[in-house]
C-alpha cells in the first residue's frame, strides 16, 4: 500500500499535517500517539504474562489432579 509512496508523495503529505495541525501542536501529537502506543503494548504484554500464569495455574492443577 504505501511501497509506492515516494519522497514528493510523503512532502506533500507531511505539508498537509502541518496545514491542518500547525507546528505547534505536532510535538502534542507526536508525543501522545508515542504514548498511546506505549500503552497499547503495555496492556498487551499484560495480558500475554496474565495468560501464561492461568495457563501454568491450571497445568499444575491438573497435574495435582491426577
Amino acid at each position: 500500500m504505501f511501497g509506492s509512496l515516494g519522497l514528493p508523495e510523503l512532502l506533500i503529505l507531511l505539508a498537509i499535517v502541518v496545514l491542518i495541525f500547525g507546528v505547534n501542536k505536532l510535538p502534542k501529537l507526536g508525543k501522545g500517539l508515542g504514548e498511546g502506543i506505549r500503552n497499547f503494548k503495555n496492556s498487551v504484554r499484560t495480558e500475554e504474562k496474565t495468560a501464561s500464569e492461568e495457563d501454568e495455574q491450571v497445568a499444575t492443577k491438573d497435574a495435582n489432579d491426577a
